[in-house]
């Protein structure tokens, strides 16, 4: 495993870290989830990031109790807040009370002291600004955070924090996740260099297209059974926008680019998104051991420049690459 730093931060987290987003405490049992977990640490990642809203808090749960027993100072567990985990009208956004609350109920899920880095999942357009980063500030003097992070903003609203924080003290953002692959350049033209000169690393989700970029999905065919494509728990619905036929029929002329260099369609979207200087860690998700250690092996992979550009030229016209579909609610979900 080779790792990099989070942003400028001194903080270091593995090439690729495990992510349980569609995976525990819903498509996956228990028992597999904990293999899944204990085949990334054996295969040297130190980074597991989950959010109190996956699986409606049980990922959390089921990450903690994979991770009991591990050296607490070898992990690096990130988590996030913003979306709804009750009925209450402040269960949800990131008000003082609901990132205070939410805290709490993470770290206790997670069965840790404190996590390394909080990570706002949306931008929250009812909250104050100043109030939010108040708050993650508050928590870091707390010790129960160490690094701040956000997902899914927009460079206007990553510069809005930044000039907040530096204005009245507060602990910067450190960190940017969004989604990222070769379908999905979307944080290429504004996010990117925004955070390239501010210090900020992305930690991006999705490398792999949510699983359309291994080549599985056939054009013209229906998806294999057990696929996250007939996922009913929030797959499916996520990997529609890569369900077309002229996508699909891009993604197999990928194939033999992927055999010259002796590596599997997973490594080579992976070790796509890690050729990108601006990215710290590339989240991988798995239903089964081996596709945890299949997909490290796209650590320290180098990409040269004439792969890179026979990789544009066959997915050329499907990459989508318009700043604006990264979107928060216009309203607390």
């Amino acid at each position: 495993m080779e790792f990099r730093h989070l942003g400028r931060s001194g903080l270091k987290v593995s090439e690729i870290s495990y992510g349980n987003w569609l995976t525990h405490g819903s498509q996956v049992e228990e028992d597999a989830a904990k293999q899944c977990v204990q085949a990334a640490l054996d295969e040297g990642i130190t980074t597991f990031d989950t959010a109190d809203v996956y699986a409606g808090t049980k990922a959390e749960d089921v990450l903690g109790r994979a991770l009991k027993g591990v050296r607490r100072e070898s992990l690096e567990i990130f988590t996030k807040v913003y979306w709804p985990t009750g009925p209450g009208q402040n269960d949800r956004g990131l008000s003082r009370k609901h990132i205070t609350e939410s805290i709490h109920g993470s770290l206790r899920r997670l069965q840790t002291d404190y996590v390394d880095l909080y990570q706002a999942h949306r931008f929250d357009v009812e909250t104050p600004l100043e109030e939010t980063l108040k708050t993650f500030d508050d928590l870091v003097r707390q010790g129960k955070v160490l690094y701040v992070g956000v997902s899914e903003w927009t460079a206007d609203q990553i510069a809005q924090a930044l000039k907040i924080a530096d204005e009245m003290g507060f602990d910067r953002i450190v960190s940017s996740q969004p989604q990222y692959s070769m379908l999905w350049r979307v944080i290429e033209s504004e996010v990117v260099p925004l955070c390239e000169r501010e210090g900020i690393g992305q930690i991006v989700w999705s490398p792999i297209a949510q699983g359309v970029l291994t080549g599985k999905y056939l054009p013209g065919q229906q998806p294999p059974a057990g696929s996250r494509a007939t996922d009913e728990n929030g797959g499916s619905g996520m990997i529609a926008r890569f369900m077309k036929d002229d996508v699909l029929t891009r993604v197999q002329e990928l194939k033999p680019i992927a055999a010259d260099l002796g590596l599997s369609m997973a490594q080579l979207a992976v070790a796509w998104v890690l050729q990108n200087p601006n990215v710290s860690s590339a989240i991988v998700g798995a239903s089964r051991p081996d596709q945890v250690r299949d997909n490290v092996k796209a650590a320290g992979v180098k990409l040269d420049t004439d792969v890179l550009k026979r990789i544009d030229d066959v997915l050329g016209p499907i990459i989508e690459r318009d700043p604006a579909r990264t979107q928060s609610p216009s309203a607390r979900p």
